[in-house]
């Protein structure tokens, strides 16, 4: 069986992520789940946008469903492209754009994080201050 991610653990990725959030001055709404998806933890700034606690969570859930950062999915899911149409999949649950990303320790996806409420490079930045901080405690 494959480790989960702690809550504990999902607190510090939260909090170095709304660090990275504050200094950018965008509040945002930041998910962490386990490897299959489910919620660990989930933390809403104050002033982010309400749409962003189900975007930042469907981010996090696509990550750990298709086992890749959610920014990678864009081009493959264009029209004529093969995996057209994925983002209305599996109950509109999936999320192709930025913002989502897996955690892995040794080589095994253990919990994703997602992140949502600015643009897309916003998002992006936000969620990976918290996969930088998960490298740091998984050295």
């Amino acid at each position: 069986m494959v480790d989960s991610i702690a809550l504990e653990t999902a607190t510090e990725l939260i909090a170095a992520a709304e660090s990275k959030a504050e200094e950018i001055e965008n509040p945002m709404v930041i998910t962490v789940a386990n490897s299959e998806g489910n919620l660990v933890a989930q933390h809403r700034m104050d002033g982010a946008w309400l749409a962003s606690v189900s975007i930042s969570r469907n981010k996090a859930y696509t990550s750990a469903a298709l086992e890749t950062p959610t920014h990678e999915l864009a081009e493959p899911s264009e029209p004529g492209n093969s995996l057209y149409g994925l983002q209305t999949t599996d109950e509109g649950r999936i999320v192709i754009f930025g913002g989502g990303y897996p955690l892995e320790r040794d080589g095994d996806i253990v919990g994703t994080i997602g992140v949502s409420g600015g643009a897309v490079s916003q998002d992006r930045e936000v969620a990976e201050a918290g996969v930088e901080r998960w490298n740091e405690l998984t050295k």
